[in-house]
């Protein structure tokens, strides 16, 4: 699972992205509040009139807005990740100080300083709550990779302090009933076998004769 800065799209995809997901965002989420508004402020056998028509003239406003804001913002943040050379929370932090303050300029430089601290606040509590977010999924998903794990889950089978234990008690029992002496030399032909097996041929001799 990727970090929610490396999953974002490259830097000059960015700004389209953003800007085109927070125009939808701002048409989704304004129209349904001017919407439902227009429902109230209507009166009684006009109520879903009003309610489209505060739809149709508020929710393209909205759009544009957040869609303005965001094409603002990922500017910035390409901006910040050129001189920083690097891609952090700090940077979604310094864009959004950067683009409350921009967006605010015109309004004087009181406006300015407190719309960038709090577009700074408010990308700082977004860039915190997606960090840890992404620290407990991480967390949930390395704990169920732990339980689906088949080597975790057979604790009944013998280990290898096990085999070596039976395989003692099996010898002691032998010497006693005389089949230890067969047990040995199995185990001692077998070996045998093995490491003639693996005998390397004799070396040439290059001698004259």
């Amino acid at each position: 699972m990727g970090t929610p800065e490396t999953s974002r799209e490259p830097c000059p995809d960015r700004i389209l992205d953003d800007a085109g997901g927070a125009f939808g965002m701002g048409v989704v989420g304004g129209g349904a509040y001017h919407f439902l508004r227009g429902i109230y402020n209507s009166p009684k056998g006009a109520r879903l009139y009003g309610g489209a028509q505060a739809l149709r003239m508020n929710a393209p406003r909205v759009g544009g807005s957040f869609a303005v804001w965001g094409g603002v913002f990922s500017t910035f943040d390409c901006t910040m990740v050129y001189l920083r050379q690097k891609e952090d929370p700090w940077n979604s932090i310094l864009s959004g100080a950067a683009t409350g303050g921009f967006l605010a300029m015109r309004q004087g430089m009181g406006a300015t300083a407190r719309s960038a601290a709090m577009g700074g606040v408010l990308l700082a509590l977004i860039e915190g709550a997606g960090i840890m977010l992404h620290t407990v999924l991480e967390k949930n998903q390395n704990r169920a990779i732990m339980m689906e794990d088949p080597a975790a889950g057979m604790t009944g089978l013998p280990g290898p302090e096990a085999e070596g234990s039976s395989s003692s008690v099996g010898s002691w029992l032998g010497g006693w009933f005389g089949k230890g002496k067969e047990a040995e030399a199995a185990s001692s032909g077998s070996e045998t076998t093995i490491l003639e097996s693996f005998d390397a041929p004799p070396a040439p001799s290059y001698e004259y004769k």
